[in-house]
């Protein structure tokens, strides 16, 4: 994680208590985005060149100076073309919500979730088209639902997973997967199953488990150390770590940080030596998000 300095010349946000408060800020922060009063929005271009001065970012996450109840969350979709990052999440720095105001935007540009939410007098969802966000669908049927994995599962959030009417801000004709959620209600602190398992993704989107000092660009002699790291992850994480010498696993060196490849041919010659990590973590059960969650390192031996 990354800290860039934005000083305004002007303090606090535009919006804020009023429409009709306009202040001169760095990122261009404002309230009542697009009539919204809560959604806190930024100038896409001015984030881009405060956030160069961070390397390589992915994720850009802008504090902005209030109390004012509120946040924003935009994906690629929503960024100009050519946009070096993928994703920006907004809070506010004072507000006594803020915490989850920021996962739950965050929701939005690393998990590319949809809002659970409804509001009155939308009625019916206006698209046949199926939503791509993981956490909504039109299929009332759970069974054809996208997160069926997931049907019956006792949720943290405190409901079993399967069908919910109501989200994307449309009362009928759209489905959630739980009662409740960090992307329907702030009263609740979880992402649910189906969210949780979008954010993993995310992660992996962005980020190797595994990775290694040493290029896997040059051959490595045979009595070379072959060292590796695994990412500090806590929590739901369940990382293996696997060896393989030309395509066949070497059990006793399961878990090893560093090999030769000298040990691990044993009394054979070895041309290829290839670490492996996966992610065995409970809270993933899409096979295409369990493949995201692995991750190899291979080098040639001379």
């Amino acid at each position: 994680i990354w800290l860039v300095d934005t000083p305004s010349p002007e303090s606090g946000v535009s919006g804020d208590p009023t429409a009709d408060v306009k202040r001169t800020t760095a990122l261009g922060s404002s309230f009542f985005c697009d009539g919204l009063e809560r959604l806190l929005c930024i100038d896409p271009d001015s984030v881009t060149r405060y956030a160069a001065a961070a390397p390589a970012a992915d994720i850009v996450f802008v504090i902005a100076n209030s109390a004012k109840y509120g946040g924003a969350g935009y994906s690629a979709v929503d960024l100009p073309p050519g946009t070096p990052f993928h994703g920006v999440a907004t809070m506010s720095s004072d507000n006594d919500r803020s915490y989850l105001i920021g996962a739950h935007e965050l929701g939005h540009s690393i998990g590319h979730l949809a809002d659970e939410y409804q509001y009155a007098g939308y009625g019916p969802y206006p698209s046949a088209d199926e939503p791509e966000a993981a956490n909504l669908t039109l299929r009332r049927d759970p069974a054809a639902a996208k997160w069926r994995r997931w049907l019956g599962a006792q949720d943290p959030t405190g409901s079993a997973v399967g069908t919910y009417e109501g989200g994307g801000y449309y009362e009928t004709g759209v489905y959630r997967p739980t009662e409740t959620s960090l992307m329907r209600d702030l009263s609740s602190s979880d992402f649910d199953v189906v969210g949780r398992e979008a954010m993993i993704a995310g992660f992996y989107a962005d980020a190797d488990a595994l990775t290694s000092p040493l290029a896997t660009s040059r051959p490595v002699a045979s009595a070379r150390n072959v060292t590796v790291r695994l990412a500090p992850l806590i929590g739901l994480a369940r990382l293996r770590l696997d060896w393989y010498a030309d395509g066949k696993r070497i059990p006793w060196a399961a878990g090893r940080m560093a090999v030769t490849p000298r040990e691990l041919a044993g009394r054979r010659s070895v041309h290829r030596v290839t670490a492996v990590v996966s992610d065995g973590t409970g809270a993933v059960r899409d096979p295409r998000v369990r493949q995201a969650a692995s991750n190899s390192l291979t080098w040639t031996v001379r």
